[in-house]
């Protein structure tokens, strides 16, 4: 039986990051597929609408998600407008669901403005959709302070270079951890893709990966 996992890449990127990640998680047993959406050009609401079409051509009994960063958000949205009836559990790596203060200090300035693309009034700034714990949901933030988003100012310890460890802490989620990796480190880190994994087997994180959803007691 196959579980599906669907990578959704964060601000001004393709998905080609992903490419570790995806690496050992295919490893692991997972068949992954990218979701690629225009981070810039289209709002939050706009590409969870096309996530939509894109996991409603998934013919999986078990669809996954792992979003990093902004990607997060989009998920968010996503489930706020289309809550899948599909088993799965999600991780996010990085994601500001409480907003970004480099968002909101790039959205100040009309040279820096144009950054954050139409991401600001839905996510960046701090009007992410409530989460409804309608699936597991496991969140790992970085703690490794290096990272370009320190080019707009300070930011307040602990974060992972771009976002804060407090920007990301979902209310209603699973669990939590943080690991000693900045955020785009996140995405190739062997720790957190271990950690993923084993989220997505156990609904937890920790030590022991355990058994493909499948193989396990439905949540």
């Amino acid at each position: 039986m196959r579980e599906v996992v669907v990578l959704i890449h964060g601000l001004w990127k393709t998905g080609n990051d992903t490419w570790r990640l995806r690496q050992r998680l295919v490893k692991a047993g997972y068949e992954c597929k990218k979701f690629r959406y225009q981070s810039l050009r289209h709002s939050p609401e706009e590409n969870a609408r096309r996530l939509h079409q894109f996991v409603s051509e998934i013919d999986a009994p078990v669809v996954h998600f792992v979003c990093h960063s902004l990607g997060g958000i989009v998920l968010l949205k996503y489930f706020d407008l289309h809550p899948s009836l599909k088993r799965g559990r999600i991780v996010m790596l990085g994601s500001p669901v409480n907003g970004s203060q480099v968002a909101k200090r790039l959205s100040k300035h009309w040279f820096s403005r144009w950054l954050i693309g139409r991401n600001a009034n839905e996510g960046l700034l701090g009007a992410s959709p409530v989460w409804n714990s309608w699936r597991d949901i496991g969140i790992i933030a970085g703690t490794m302070p290096i990272g370009m988003g320190l080019l707009s100012g300070r930011l307040p310890l602990p974060h992972d270079g771009t976002v804060t460890v407090s920007e990301t802490v979902l209310h209603g989620a699973t669990d939590f951890i943080t690991l000693p990796v900045s955020h785009t480190g996140l995405l190739y880190s062997s720790k957190v893709a271990q950690q993923t994994i084993t989220f997505l087997r156990a609904g937890k994180f920790g030590d022991e990966v355990g058994n493909m959803l499948l193989e396990s007691e439905p949540t």
